[in-house]
């Protein structure tokens, strides 16, 4: 047989022809029909022309969206509804990815991710949408973060400062604070006129209202946006829900402005997804999550960032919340997120039942911001603080084990009381930044270390209501970006003499053989310091 020579330059100019020709136009055949339904997840045999994560429209205008594409069928989620869709039921194209609406009438309502209003309010005007999946910035656009993101906590503003643009992690088991602090964190921005959204992943309803609730007393409800996929809603709803509310606050972060976001919390809207993805037959693997859980979450968290000016000069903020079981951080997804964030804080139970409020371990707490985001004045003062703690927590552990203690071991641990009592805090009972270094100033200079336990919080509300009143100035230069040093340093210690001579003690200080010590460490043994606390 004579041989047949192929030439490829002419092949490949045949197909390159053929595929600009191709094109696939909507229109009545652009349909297709379910071929089973349930559980939130619709397969689809037709809709030929496709793309992933667009919106097709089911009876009854509820939308799904495309998450698989197969070569005879497509797996689509739900997003509503699902009980009046039935085999055979018609499924329609819309030739759009999914976006939500995004804009300035959101502020102040509370929407599911679908962007519908949820608050009774009427419907909303958004200007404009966006796509709920969208890039991070890239690296050119970015800068690197170097403002403080005040959260009215003395613990968290002091050891591990937030900065505009970071990721930091809030993990702790559940009834521990996760969701107070976070909460708190945005009762604090209205001054700073910091834009913010909550989003609730199967939390409880009446766990939602009470958030709302607390907007509107504090009066930030009218800055903030309230995103809900409740415990209620579909698996669907649930996974979409962090995606759909950090489109609605990058829309602020590209005009410029600073923005934070609440994700409360990403260990259900990791079991969201799980759910979803074995729905659609995907391959488990670890715990049953499938393998690209870690991409779910590092694409989402990604997407927070602090613009350089050419970028437009806006910040995002995340705050996401893992909830761990009985103090295991160590677990598979609390692991993926403290390896995608820039630090994370830890709650801890036995602190929280001490009351020891917010109950942060600061040994395992970090920000890898730190104090680049801080105020040179905190920054100071958090130096101090922190090298004190540390001495506390080191000779606390010890001190439970003996009652042969010398004076500067008796001294760091009359200290280091001091500063965990200061360090409490009543929920939402937020602190400006400048109130709280003047607050850790008067304990780590040991201007309160001759004063009992029990006279701690009003003495530190007094010596505040003091400066306020006679010394107005303090804050001010404070926040003007002066160092406690020199001339600064020098005002408060004259401040403070004069605050001594007005302040009467309820009592003397206790000594220390009569106390019993509690450390802010997981290394403490409680039959232990509660034998040593009976022998004292």
């Amino acid at each position: 047989m004579p041989s047949i020579r192929i030439d490829p330059e002419v092949v490949a100019s045949v197909l390159e022809a053929n595929a600009r020709k191709f094109a696939v136009t909507l229109g009545p055949d652009e349909i297709g029909r379910v071929i089973e339904a349930g559980d939130g997840i619709a397969r689809v045999d037709g809709l030929p022309g496709v793309m992933a994560e667009e919106m097709v429209l089911f009876p009854g205008d509820i939308h799904g969206m495309v998450m698989n594409l197969g070569r005879d069928e497509v797996g689509v989620v739900v997003l509503g509804d699902y009980s009046g869709i039935e085999q055979g039921s018609v499924v329609r194209r819309t030739g759009e990815v999914f976006r939500v609406p995004v804009g300035a009438p959101l502020l102040g309502r509370v929407v599911n991710p679908l962007g519908e209003p949820l608050d009774g309010r009427g419907p909303i005007n958004a200007p404009e949408t966006r796509r709920a999946e969208a890039d991070a910035p890239d690296i050119a656009r970015r800068t690197p973060v170097n403002r403080p993101l005040v959260t009215g906590l003395k613990c968290v503003d002091a050891m591990t400062a937030i900065g505009r643009g970071q990721r930091e992690l809030i993990i702790g088991d559940r009834q521990t604070g996760k969701t107070t602090m976070a909460v708190d964190a945005i009762l604090s921005q209205m001054p700073a006129d910091v834009r913010c959204v909550y989003v609730a992943i199967g939390q409880k309803m009446s766990t939602v209202s009470r958030v709302v609730e607390l907007l509107d007393e504090y009066k930030v409800r009218e800055n903030s946006i309230v995103v809900v996929a409740a415990a209620g809603d579909s698996a669907p709803l649930q996974y979409m829900a962090p995606f759909c509310g950090c489109a609605m606050a990058e829309y602020f972060r590209d005009r410029g402005e600073d923005a934070l976001i609440i994700y409360d919390d990403l260990s259900k809207h990791a079991v969201a997804y799980r759910e979803i993805s074995l729905l659609l037959r995907r391959p488990p693997g670890r715990e049953a999550f499938p393998g690209d859980i870690f991409y779910l979450h590092s694409r989402l968290l990604e997407r927070a960032a602090c613009l350089s000016e050419e970028g437009g000069g806006g910040t995002l903020t995340a705050l996401p919340i893992v909830e761990t079981k009985q103090g295991d951080y160590s677990a598979y997804i609390p692991t993926n997120l403290i390896s995608i964030t820039d630090g994370q804080i830890y709650l801890e139970d036995g602190l929280f039942h001490q009351g020891f409020r917010p109950a942060m371990n600061v040994g395992l707490s970090v920000s890898r911001v730190g104090g680049r985001a801080q105020l040179p004045a905190m920054k100071r003062v958090a130096g101090r603080l922190r090298i004190d703690l540390a001495q506390y927590r080191e000779v606390a552990s010890f001190s439970q084990l003996t009652s042969d203690l010398d004076a500067a071991t008796l001294r760091q641990l009359h200290r280091g009381e001091r500063l965990t009592e200061i360090l409490k805090q009543d929920r939402h009972a937020t602190m400006p930044i400048e109130r709280q270094v003047c607050a850790l100033w008067a304990v780590t200079s040991g201007h309160m270390d001759h004063l009992p336990l029990e006279d701690i919080p009003r003495a530190q509300n007094e010596w505040l209501a003091f400066l306020d009143t006679a010394h107005a100035s303090v804050g001010r230069r404070i926040l003007a970006g002066e160092e406690i040093a020199g001339a600064l340093e020098a005002d408060l210690a004259a401040a403070m003499a004069q605050f001594r001579n007005v302040f009467v003690s309820t009592g003397r200080p206790e000594t220390m053989s009569a106390r019993r010590v509690v450390p802010m460490a997981d290394d403490r043994d409680e039959h232990v310091a509660a034998a040593v606390g009976r022998a004292g």
